[in-house]
């Protein structure tokens, strides 16, 4: 098990290297000119010059490829061309509302779907199953912003059991953050309990139909045990990718459902460093949700290892 861990773990290093390497190149070779955004239109082209010889925009390619990797490996991202603000403090002071929202989104995801899913395939083409895949087509398919906005319309506006927008931090009270952030999550688990459902769905059909599943049953094994221990862990592999793939993706930002909400997030910070052409935060993050993906997946592979024996050496 230790070898395959240090072999997927290794295997990450090349992936970081291409993303770094993109990512310098494809900024540095797009059309715009960090010097005239920070000089403004009136800028002379000697003001022009002077700045781009303290960014090191005049050096060559690998010379400034270097000098970004040294500072970036040393957790030095750069400064903001608009706000002239660290990088790493902004995107450390919109990091904990992202992360906080989809935790709690996953969880709820979680804890809905895979029973939702595992009820499904037992009772095949029944009722509930039927009722359970048309909820997961209608999570496809309505807009996250529309379901936010009657989520706010029933619970917040009519009810008025919950705030209409605004984030609190863990740190200012447990209930003031659960109030807050309930609605975003219930919006976003919409889409991702839906999406797990269904693959939990298709996934225990086809374990169900396995040899093992028939020998438990004969033997008397009760069928809750059958289910959620025999079935749910030989299917747990493709549900377990999703689950992964969903939370490096709430992670790295969902713009529509924090401007619906307020929230300070990751998504709305790239939305505007992208408007600005802000070069030094679109590159973090950028990296950041390479980096958190490479870690999301590689977290699922090893978590690979504990459901299926043949790779755990």
């Amino acid at each position: 098990m230790l070898s395959y861990i240090l072999k997927r773990v290794l295997a990450t290093v090349p992936v970081m290297i291409i993303v770094a390497v993109f990512v310098f190149l494809l900024l540095r070779l797009t059309p715009g000119d960090p010097a005239a955004i920070l000089a403004g239109d009136a800028a002379t082209p000697a003001q022009l010059e002077r700045i781009r010889d303290n960014l090191g925009l005049n050096d060559p390619l690998y010379v400034q490829f270097f000098t970004w990797t040294g500072q970036m490996l040393q957790g030095d991202l750069g400064t903001s061309l608009i706000s002239n603000t660290s990088v790493s403090d902004m995107i450390a002071s919109r990091l904990g509302p992202t992360i906080n929202i989809a935790v709690m989104t996953i969880i709820i995801s979680v804890l809905l779907a895979v029973p939702m899913g595992v009820i499904a395939a037992w009772r095949h083409r029944t009722w509930i199953d039927f009722a359970v895949m048309s909820f997961s087509v209608l999570g496809f398919s309505v807009p996250v912003f529309v379901i936010g906005y009657v989520l706010i319309q029933i619970f917040a506006i009519e009810l008025r059991w919950v705030p209409v927008q605004g984030y609190a931090a863990p740190s200012d009270g447990i209930g003031n953050f659960f109030i807050r952030a309930i609605l975003p999550s219930l919006t976003l688990a919409t889409i991702y309990v839906a999406l797990i459902a269904r693959m939990t769905r298709a996934s225990m059909l086809e374990v169900l139909g396995e040899d093992y599943i028939r020998t438990a049953r004969a033997k008397g094994v009760r069928e809750n045990t059958v289910l959620f221990r025999h079935a749910l862990r030989n299917a747990a592999v493709p549900i377990l990718t999703i689950i992964g793939t969903g939370f490096a993706l709430l992670i790295s930002g969902v713009v529509v459902t924090e401007s619906v909400f307020n929230i300070p997030g990751i998504g709305r910070l790239t939305v505007d460093a992208i408007l600005a052409r802000d070069y030094p935060v679109i590159q973090a993050m950028i990296l950041l949700t390479a980096g958190i993906y490479v870690l999301v997946n590689l977290l699922v592979d090893i978590s690979y290892s504990i459901f299926d024996p043949r790779i755990r050496y």
